[in-house]
């Protein structure tokens, strides 16, 4: 049996880069289910950062989190374009509104201007232009290597499967062992609920929902310098990738935590979706998968310790903006573990707002 101050269940980015933060302070233990880190929702995202994804309770973590991954050289240019037909006007002025005064750049166009094969219908459109692809392997591997240089330890192929708090210390049985540790960091996406009640904590609600992605080729190709699309009514959003376009449907469908697959139906609403969009044809449909987005009830993130199970950390409820924030999000997170000054980069972001208390 091994000791450590904090044991991480999940090393996927939520807890990859929680272990990059804490591991220069603290012993660290990364337990990871499958055999190798990021298989679920990390390894399967959109890969783009924008500020108005996920709303004004996720945009001051994704604001912080865009400087500190551009230094790092995650970033790439992109920008979005928010698309509606006429109907769908006051729900353009509501996320104008949304986000008024909040620091995010959003103008209002013509978005067949600057999208050609736009649909005539689709006449109004606001564009985002500080979105930017992530490159989001290159952004895990260097959490992981960041955390190993600390002194932090990787096992995988290490599913927890019992969790007991025996004099002010969590006993851990895994498939990869038996390790001892102060505290006890759930990071484990999709299976969150689930290791809260291996420590016989209270589950919080955090429900996983089935995300569809198709890869896509189309006739014509996209256009040199396309933006993310997305439609203002949640329907759909494709990006440039590779000389094609990845697309999804937007769906969200609850589900148990799993090895999410795509469903045809989702496959098929997807692409008639994007039809309904765009003149091009879709020549090949190259790849599809699915992932797992997870959110507590309020579908804000949820940093902080337990409020009944001593040493039971809480890192979870990151939906599909945990890649996106996951600079300021860590940083965070490991101040309220640690009980110390938050860094510079995230000292006016409220840390209760995403305190499990509230739930």
């Amino acid at each position: 049996m091994s000791r450590w101050d904090v044991a991480i269940v999940g090393a996927g980015i939520a807890g990859a880069s929680l272990a990059a933060e804490l591991a220069p302070h603290a012993r660290v233990l990364l337990l990871e289910a499958e055999d190798r880190p990021g298989y679920h929702a990390t390894g399967r995202s959109a890969a783009f950062w924008s500020e108005t994804y996920g709303g004004t309770g996720i945009q001051p973590l994704t604001t912080a989190s865009g400087p500190l991954l551009a230094a790092g050289g995650f970033l790439e240019p992109l920008g979005s374009l928010h698309i509606g037909r006429a109907s769908e006007q006051a729900q353009i002025d509501a996320f104008l509104a949304e986000f008024e005064g909040s620091g995010v750049t959003l103008d209002a166009v013509d978005p067949r201007e600057s999208l050609p094969g736009l649909r005539p219908e689709w006449t109004l459109g606001v564009y985002e232009p500080s979105c930017e692809y992530i490159d989001v392997a290159g952004l895990h591997a260097e959490y992981l290597a960041t955390a190993r240089r600390a002194g932090a330890e990787l096992i995988v192929s290490a599913a927890l499967e019992a969790a007991v708090r025996e004099n002010g210390r969590w006993r851990l049985d895994t498939r990869g062992g038996r390790f001892e540790a102060d505290i006890l960091v759930n990071a484990a996406g999709a299976w969150a609920d689930s290791v809260a009640r291996l420590a016989g904590a209270r589950p919080l609600g955090i429900q996983p929902y089935r995300r569809t992605m198709l890869q896509l080729r189309t006739d014509p190709a996209p256009p040199p310098l396309c933006p993310l699309v997305e439609h203002i009514g949640g329907s759909f959003y494709f990006k440039p990738a590779g000389g094609g376009l990845w697309l999804s449907p937007h769906d969200e469908s609850a589900c148990d935590p799993c090895d999410a697959a795509p469903e045809e139906l989702d496959v098929a609403i997807a692409i008639d979706r994007f039809e309904q969009a765009v003149d091009w044809r879709v020549a090949t449909l190259e790849h599809k998968w699915a992932g797992l987005r997870s959110f507590a009830p309020d579908r804000l993130p949820v940093y902080g310790m337990d409020s009944a199970v001593e040493g039971f950390f809480w890192c979870a409820g990151q939906g599909g903006f945990g890649i996106q924030t996951a600079p300021a999000a860590s940083k965070l997170a490991a101040a309220v573990l640690l009980g110390t000054a938050p860094d510079a980069e995230v000292a006016q972001i409220d840390a209760e707002r995403y305190s499990p208390r509230r739930l």
